[in-house]
C-alpha cells in the first residue's frame, strides 16, 4: 500500500551528503528565476525503510534538497538531513542534547522572513536556503508544541494560519499567526476524538477544518505498525467553518471519506464557501483478520459547495482520474481561482505526469511522464511583475528509471504540453518525497 516501492527506484533512500556546482541543463533558464528550489521528505538514516507503506514512509527522519539558480544557470544542489536528535544519535551523539525532538520532514515554508521545515504536527524548524539548520524558530512561536505540515499564507494579509492534530488532548487546537510571526489566536476546538487532519483550508475571512474517516487506532502498534492510523467506517465526515480570527466552528456533514491535501477555497458570498481538494472514497483500510492495508485509491479532485445559511453541503468530482499534490499560484490562495496543477496518478501504483486544470473552460492539459519514471509534485513559481495567474512555471522533479538519476524540468505553466523551457539533469537521485516550495534569492 504505497505509491511506489520504498526500497527501490524513485522511493530508495540516498546514503550521503553531496554538494554538486555547475549543473547540466538542457534547454534555457529563464534569467528571473533567481532563487532556489527546495524538497523535502524522509530518508532512513541508516539508508533502508522497515516497511513498504505509507505508515512506513512517514516516520523516517527528514532530508532536505536544494537546487540553486542565478543569472540563468543552475549553480548548485546540495542535501542534508535536518540536525535533529534523530540525525546526531546517529552521526554525533555528542550533539545530540542541544538538538530538537522533532521530525520535519513533510514541507518548507517561508513566513515573516523565516524558512521553516514543517513536521505532520510536530514543531517546525528553522532553516536557511543552504539548508542549514537553526533550531527553533525565532519569529514562530508555537502554542502546544506543534502546528499542521499545511498552514496556508493569506497573500493580502500576510498572516499564517494553522492547526495541530494530535493523539493527545486537546485533540485539535486553531491559531492565527500575523505578517511578523506573532500569535493573534490560539483557541482548542472540540472535537469527540482525535483524527488524521493533515491540510487545511482558508477563504478571505473563514478557516475550514477537515475531519475526517481516518484516525487513530492504538492496538495497531501491538500488531507490529509503526503509526497507529487507520480508516474508521463509524466516524462522521465533516468539515468545520471557523471565522478566521476565532469564534463557533460549524459542523457540516458530508460523504464518508479521506481528505489529505487541499486545492484551494474562496467565499463564493456571505453564505457560500467553496472548497476544492483531492479525496479519497477511502484510505488507509486495514484488514482486521490479516492485519494488513488494502491498497488505496487514486485520489480525485472534488468540489465542497457549503451553504452555511441552510446548512446544505452539495459535494461531486471535477474531473476524472487520479491526481495528488496540488499546487497552485499561491497569491490566490483563500480566493477565486482559475488554475491548478497536480501530479498525475494513472494508477495506485504511480505518480507520474503533470496535469493542468482550467476551471473557467473545464480543460485538462497534460505533460507526460515516460512509463518506469516518476515524477514530484509542479511546484508554481510566479514571473516577476507577471499579471496573470498562469504567467510563471512548474518546477518538476522527475525521477529517471533508466540511469538511477533525477531531473527538474521547468515547464511553461501556461503551455505544459510544450517541450521543457529547460531540464536540469542531476548525477544522481532525489528521492520521492512529499513537498517543496520555490524561495526568491535576498539580494
Amino acid at each position: 500500500m504505497t505509491a511506489f516501492d520504498l526500497s527501490r527506484g524513485a522511493g530508495a533512500p540516498v546514503a550521503d551528503e553531496v554538494d554538486l556546482v555547475e549543473l547540466r541543463v538542457t534547454g534555457s533558464i529563464p534569467r528571473e528565476l533567481d532563487g532556489t528550489l527546495l524538497r523535502n521528505g524522509p530518508n532512513p538514516l541508516r539508508g533502508r525503510f522497515e516497511g513498504n507503506d505509507v505508515l512506513s514512509w512517514w516516520p523516517e527522519a527528514a532530508m532536505l534538497h536544494a537546487i540553486a539558480f542565478e543569472d540563468g544557470r543552475a549553480v548548485s544542489y546540495r542535501n542534508r538531513w535536518v540536525r535533529t536528535r534523530r540525525w546526531a544519535d546517529v552521526y554525533a551523539p555528542e550533539q545530540a542534547p542541544q538538538l530538537t525532538d522533532t521530525n520535519p520532514n513533510v514541507n518548507v515554508l517561508l513566513h515573516a522572513g523565516e524558512l521553516l521545515a514543517l513536521a505532520e504536527g510536530g514543531a517546525p524548524l528553522a532553516i536557511t536556503a543552504g539548508l542549514d539548520s537553526l533550531g527553533a524558530p525565532q519569529r514562530h512561536a508555537v502554542p502546544g508544541g506543534g502546528m499542521t505540515a499545511h498552514p496556508k499564507v493569506d497573500p493580502l494579509t500576510g498572516e499564517l494560519i494553522a492547526f495541530r492534530a494530535d493523539w493527545r488532548a486537546p485533540w485539535l487546537r486553531y491559531g492565527v499567526v500575523d505578517a511578523q510571526g506573532v500569535q493573534r489566536v490560539d483557541v482548542v476546538v472540540d472535537v469527540p476524538a482525535p483524527s488524521m487532519m493533515h491540510d487545511i483550508a482558508i477563504t478571505a475571512t473563514r478557516s475550514l477544518l477537515l475531519d475526517v474517516n481516518v484516525g487513530y487506532d492504538f492496538s495497531m502498534l501491538k500488531q507490529g505498525h509503526r503509526m497507529p492510523l487507520r480508516w474508521h467506517d463509524d466516524r462522521q465526515a465533516r468539515i468545520g467553518v471557523i471565522p478566521r480570527h476565532g469564534g463557533d466552528v460549524r459542523w457540516f456533514g458530508i460523504e464518508p471519506c479521506f481528505l489529505m491535501h487541499v486545492v484551494n477555497a474562496y467565499d463564493r458570498d456571505e453564505a457560500c464557501v467553496v472548497l476544492d481538494v483531492v479525496r479519497y472514497p477511502w484510505y488507509l483500510r486495514l484488514d482486521a483478520s490479516t492485519g494488513r492495508f488494502a491498497d488505496n485509491p487514486v485520489g480525485v479532485l472534488w468540489r465542497y459547495v457549503i451553504d452555511t445559511a441552510n446548512g446544505r453541503v452539495d459535494e461531486g468530482p471535477l474531473t476524472d482520474g487520479g491526481l495528488e499534490l496540488p499546487r497552485i499560484n499561491e497569491s490566490r490562495t483563500g480566493r477565486h481561482y482559475r488554475y491548478l496543477y497536480a501530479t498525475e496518478q494513472p494508477n495506485p501504483a504511480e505518480m507520474r505526469g503533470v496535469v493542468r486544470f482550467d476551471h473557467e473552460r473545464g480543460e485538462t492539459t497534460r505533460y507526460a511522464v515516460p512509463e518506469g519514471d516518476q515524477n514530484s509534485e509542479p511546484v508554481f513559481v510566479p514571473r516577476p511583475g507577471g499579471v496573470d495567474e498562469d504567467d510563471g512555471w512548474l518546477m518538476v522533479m522527475v525521477y529517471r528509471a533508466a540511469t538511477d538519476s533525477s531531473d527538474l524540468v521547468i515547464l511553461d505553466a501556461r503551455a505544459i504540453h510544450d517541450e521543457p523551457v529547460a531540464t536540469v539533469h542531476l548525477p544522481r537521485r532525489v528521492p520521492a518525497g512529499f513537498h517543496g516550495a520555490w524561495v526568491p534569492r535576498v539580494r
